[in-house]
């Protein structure tokens, strides 16, 4: 099992969206950054541990915990011609782009990333890292688990 941090801006879809979704899951879609991508592609499986990010908003930080709950699969908005992420390069034949399915398990306080930057314990923690950009970081087990019980 391995644990990862995906972020998602709550105008698009929150943690609030996700507990109210048909079975609590979202298709995690858009993600235009090969290694994102690469990530849910190639290292992902069922029933990872997620933690479902809120980013660009007043409050960034942790808002809740998830599942992956699919493999990955072709991302559908790649082939829609004027969508935003429409990506003419791609074919149902040859897809570029991949999206996992991301199941809630817990909405839980905000974990912001304020409070997160005075974690001297969370140090490694890659989203604190300086230049980290990606939507999708993986996150070391002793992390994940330090958080889970700040989240208590």
């Amino acid at each position: 099992m391995r644990y990862w941090l995906m972020k998602s801006e709550p105008a698009d879809v929150s943690i609030d969206d996700l507990a109210g979704f048909p079975n609590q899951t979202v298709d995690w879609y858009g993600v235009r950054n090969y290694q994102a991508r690469n990530f849910m592609r190639d290292q992902m499986k069922v029933g990872d541990g997620v933690l479902f990010y809120h980013s660009n908003c007043a409050e960034p930080g942790i808002a809740g915990i998830a599942e992956v709950s699919t493999l990955a699969y072709p991302d559908r908005l790649q082939f829609i011609e004027g969508h935003k992420y429409h990506d003419p390069k791609a074919t149902p034949e040859n897809p570029r782009w991949f999206n996992v399915d991301v199941k809630l398990v817990r909405k839980t306080r905000l974990l912001s990333l304020k409070e997160m930057r005075e974690m001297p314990e969370l140090a490694n923690l890659r989203i604190l890292q300086r230049g980290n950009r990606l939507s999708i970081t993986p996150v070391d087990p002793r992390d994940w688990e330090f958080i889970l019980n700040k989240l208590k």
